[in-house]
């Protein structure tokens, strides 16, 4: 009985304590806020106008979890995220009782089934297809879907190790960034391309020019396929950026070629690119030096001032042209970018990509120019529409993130990405074990391939290369569906160009 009333006692005396501390505490938050000059709101209602800071911060997460509908969240939804999660453990992608998308929101892709579509056993996988011909070493590429550049610094250690290692088992490509090339890159040895940036990361001299012993060098890896000069992506076009000296690690120094400690810049654009023939000659530069194909990774604007980059092309002869052509859309992502180069600067990939392809086969340059799609195109339907508007390749970003774990908490540029796969913090990077995501790597990839070939079967070609523009209709504001042949015709080949 003593023992009963003592523990009573004691636990009066803690809830006693807890409440005593819990009054000092308010009535510090409450002086805190009262002198306080910078919120107005906790100024003005002290202690209560904190939960306004808490509920806000915490909003993003109840929203996720518990309010928004399958198909309602941006910039992924939970269905996309869902189809993502599931390819990537390799268990079934089958749903049951109906689908949940509007298919009468307009701009939604709805693909023509065939009448009497090819039997199970009369479809063939995807053909490898070649890229830079007039290239000393053309890329033979085997898939029509890889990994979109993503340097190492803003993605962490694991994360690029199980990339490069998931490419590796699915027989994708990995792009590096323009971050520069490192081991981590390497160590699945799958076929890699290498992304030279404004700041010329990685293949730089100690002004940050290009160098071209160090360009020869990374040339002479055979990891390293292609080379992909950035004029642009999709979250920040004409915009450079500054990498802090805090940042700049001397791992991370080595491999970009900077000095550890220090800030290094990146230009908005390339120093020595000031018309598209400075452009064709760079390009050929280095295909002439690495003996590999050579592209461009772009977004546009308008469509208009490209046209004299093909005829340049097509005046010093299509032996000059770039090998490819990445278009990225304005919808594209990164780790950190201005609000309104993210929100309003950019063209559409649903409006960039068909005009690239069309400004392409107007020049007669169809089988000398790949074309590889860009900008949040990370779930089969989504493909499958890019290669029938016309891309050879399409790569992801965010898709291969979400396969090693991404969780859209939109940290990626605060070094606290709960996943470990865009921070730097040793304790959140243990939480991403690349033996276990290098699987989920490949198994999305694979996913990926296996539905657009069963979209390809379905609207009744062998292969998703020969899928076509009039295979997919685009819902318009109506809700009446419109073939996307209609809204963008085929171009006929200009006169004389078919013979380059």
């Amino acid at each position: 009985m003593d023992f009963a009333v003592n523990a009573l006692n004691v636990l009066a005396l803690a809830f006693l304590v807890v409440l005593g501390l819990a009054a000092a505490l308010v009535v510090v938050f409450f002086v805190i806020d009262r002198l306080q000059t910078s919120d107005a709101i906790r100024r003005n209602y002290p202690v209560i106008g904190r939960f306004r800071g808490m509920f806000s911060t915490l909003g993003e997460f109840f929203r996720q979890y518990f309010f928004a509908m399958d198909r309602e969240e941006l910039p992924f939804n939970r269905a996309q995220r869902d189809w993502v999660e599931r390819a990537s453990e390799n268990i079934g992608n089958t749903i049951a009782f109906g689908s949940t998308r509007n298919l009468s929101v307009s701009g939604t892709p709805i693909f023509v089934n065939a009448a009497f579509p090819p039997l199970d056993g009369e479809h063939v996988a995807t053909r490898p297809m070649v890229i830079g011909p007039h290239a000393a070493l053309p890329y033979r590429a085997p898939s029509i879907f890889n990994i979109s550049g993503m340097s190492f610094g803003a993605l962490s250690r694991p994360a690029v190790r199980a990339l490069s290692r998931g490419a590796a088992r699915a027989g994708i490509w990995m792009n590096t960034g323009e971050g520069g090339l490192s081991s981590f890159h390497l160590e699945g040895g799958c076929d890699i391309v290498f992304q030279i940036g404004t700041a010329n990361y990685g293949v730089r001299d100690a002004e940050g020019r290009l160098d071209d012993d160090k360009l020869r060098a990374v040339a002479e890896n055979p990891c390293v396929r292609m080379f992909e000069v950035k004029l642009a992506q999709g979250a920040k076009p004409g915009k450079g950026g500054i990498l802090p000296g805090e940042k700049v690690s001397e791992e991370i120094a080595t491999i970009r070629g900077i000095e550890a400690g220090k800030p290094s810049i990146s230009p908005n654009r390339h120093e020595g690119i000031k018309d598209w023939g400075d452009l064709l000659d760079l390009i050929g530069h280095i295909r002439t030096l690495t003996g590999k194909p050579v592209g461009i990774k772009a977004v546009l604007g308008a469509s208009d001032p490209w046209e004299a980059l093909f005829e340049e092309v097509l005046r010093r002869g299509v032996e000059h042209a770039p090998d490819f052509i990445t278009v990225d859309g304005g919808e594209g992502g990164t780790g950190a970018s201005p609000m309104p180069l993210m929100d309003l600067v950019g063209m559409s990939i649903r409006e960039a990509l068909p005009r690239m392809v069309d400004l392409r086969d107007r020049h007669g340059l169809k089988e000398r120019i790949r074309i590889i799609a860009s900008g949040k195109l990370m779930v089969p339907g989504d493909v499958a529409w890019a290669i029938c508007a016309g891309a050879d390749f399409v790569t992801s970003a965010r898709g291969f993130m979400f396969s090693l774990g991404c969780i859209q908490a939109l940290k990626c540029n605060r070094n606290t990405c709960p996943t470990g796969i865009t921070t730097h913090d040793p304790r959140l990077q243990r939480g991403l074990v690349v033996e276990e995501k290098d699987q989920r790597v490949e198994h999305y990839a694979r996913g990926i391939i296996d539905e657009v070939e069963t979209i390809a079967h379905s609207v009744g070609v062998m292969e998703p290369r020969q899928m076509r523009r009039q295979h997919v209709r685009i819902v318009q504001p109506s809700g009446q569906s419109v073939p996307m042949s209609r809204l963008f015709p085929d171009q006929e080949v200009k006169s004389g160009a078919r013979g380059h």
